[in-house]
Order: structure tokens, then C-alpha cells, then sequence
């Protein structure tokens, strides 16, 4: 399962994506329409926008702003940055790779094996869909 975070996260990018370009969205317009504590989604928005994904103003007008066009943010870099490895075992993931303390031999693991198909299966559906896929459901 994914963490609240990663779910408030991901309507929160998609929300923003669907308001009007011409002014940032603010936080409380976000959780008031999106249902998400306020404190909770300035920490969400906050690592979004220290990881590339949004841009910020401040003031009477600001809010935040989307830095990429939607069709160019891909779930799986959103899904890495909110909630880490995609892979289920960290013996099969691509970016965060340990080897597992209770396994003998990762070439005959079942588990091993299984998790990968998981893992590509998952980075599949991940890089085959933007915001924009999202903000246009």
C-alpha cells in the first residue's frame, strides 16, 4: 500500500495541474477541496518542491506552480520521491539496492524472482503515466 502521504501527494500535484496556469494554487484551497490537513500538505508540498516538482510564491497571490509541463512528470519519479523504492524487497530494486541479510543466493531465490516481475510490472504502469494521464481522469 501506498502512505497517505504519497496519496495526498499525488492529488495534490493533480489538482494543481488542473487549476488554472495562470496563478499558483495555495495550500488552503488545496486541502479544503482535496480533504488534506493543512500542516500534513505544506510538508508534502515542501519535499515536491525541493525535489523538482514545484515551484513557490510567496504572498497575497502565491501558491504553488507546477515547474514541467504534466505530461512530463512521470508517477514513478513522484512515486520514488514520496515514498522510496518502488520494489517491495530491497534486493530488487533499481535504485536503492541491498542485498537481503537472509538469502544465500539471489540468482536461486523464489522470492528474489517473483519480486522482480512485481517490481517491472509496477515501473511499468509507473513510467507509462504522467500528471497530465491523472489530471484528465
Amino acid at each position: 500500500m501506498i502512505s497517505k502521504k504519497t496519496k495526498y501527494g499525488l492529488k495534490a500535484l493533480t489538482y494543481i495541474a488542473r487549476a488554472s496556469k495562470e496563478s499558483p494554487v495555495q495550500i488552503s484551497e488545496i486541502s479544503k477541496n482535496e480533504l488534506i490537513p493543512h500542516k500534513f500538505l505544506e510538508s508534502i508540498l515542501l519535499t515536491l518542491r525541493k525535489s523538482g516538482f514545484l515551484g513557490s510564491k510567496k504572498g497575497k497571490h502565491g501558491g504553488y506552480y507546477l515547474l514541467k509541463e504534466p505530461n512530463q512528470i512521470l508517477m514513478a519519479d513522484v512515486l520514488r520521491v514520496l515514498e522510496g523504492p518502488i520494489a517491495m524487497v530491497p534486493c530488487v530494486s533499481l535504485n536503492f539496492y541491498e542485498k537481503c541479510d537472509d538469502c544465500v543466493d539471489e540468482f536461486t531465490c523464489s522470492v528474489n524472482k517473483l519480486m522482480i516481475q512485481v517490481r517491472d510490472s509496477t515501473l511499468k504502469v509507473l513510467k507509462n503515466n504522467t500528471l497530465e494521464d491523472l489530471a484528465n481522469n
